[in-house]
């Protein structure tokens, strides 16, 4: 593990947006700067934050970031062949190290806007937590407690033994949300992943773990900021 515990956010905002039109900066519930501005505003008022790296090839993007004038925030011009909608996450993750050279790595996305910095803090603390109890990562997940199939059948619950048991009885499988990945940067050198062997799979609420990827979503958690905030 590296020898310090500073904390670098990983914010990853590429141009081009296919299922919604420039999803990250257009407005969102009347907030000018959208997703992006919402994240960067929150992201800063986190406690335990050292700097705040956007990657990004948007130059609206980059605007965004710039205009508020704080020192923490740095902006990563992503190489074009990293910023494609055939770029895959794994290449992603070997490039955060040619950024990011020690400590803490605390990747989020701006199609999250209910996590806030109070939550964000509180992931790192379960964090460090989880480094003294075995778990060397930490990632958000939903737990599902719901009959899943596949094509061949039930995933989750033996059919043979009972076919419809009560949902609470069922084993919970957990989905990952993609709100918060927290690891060391060794683990990204080491083992070319934003998690360990052993991360600690951290349940959220599911109004918090709700990410925008379809117009739907958009409007929908317009809906829920407008009702909320």
């Amino acid at each position: 593990m590296s020898t310090t515990n500073k904390v670098t956010v990983f914010l990853p905002c590429r141009a081009g947006s296919q299922r919604v039109v420039k999803k990250n900066i257009k407005d969102f519930a009347n907030i000018k700067g959208g997703l992006t501005r919402i994240k960067i505003e929150q992201l800063l008022n986190m406690k335990s934050l050292e700097t705040l790296i956007v990657s990004t090839d948007d130059e609206e993007v980059k605007e965004i970031a710039r205009s508020f004038k704080d020192s923490k925030v740095l902006i990563d011009d992503r190489p074009a062949h990293l910023a494609s909608s055939s770029t895959s996450t794994d290449e992603l993750i070997n490039y955060v190290p040619q950024i990011i050279n020690e400590g803490i790595v605390l990747w989020t996305h701006v199609t999250s806007p209910f996590i806030d910095a109070e939550d964000y803090d509180l992931f790192l603390s379960k964090y460090f937590e989880g480094l003294e109890n075995g778990y060397d990562s930490l990632m958000t997940v939903n737990k599902i407690h719901k009959f899943l199939w596949n094509e061949s059948g039930s995933v989750n619950y033996d059919r043979t033994l009972e076919k419809w048991p009560r949902t609470q009885t069922l084993p919970p499988l957990f989905e990952i949300n993609s709100g918060a990945f927290i690891a060391d940067i060794d683990i990204y050198l080491n083992m070319k992943d934003r998690i360990g062997k052993n991360p600690l799979m951290l349940e959220i609420d599911e109004l918090k773990a709700f990410d925008i990827d379809w117009e739907l979503n958009f409007k929908t958690a317009e809906f829920y900021w407008l009702n909320k905030f």
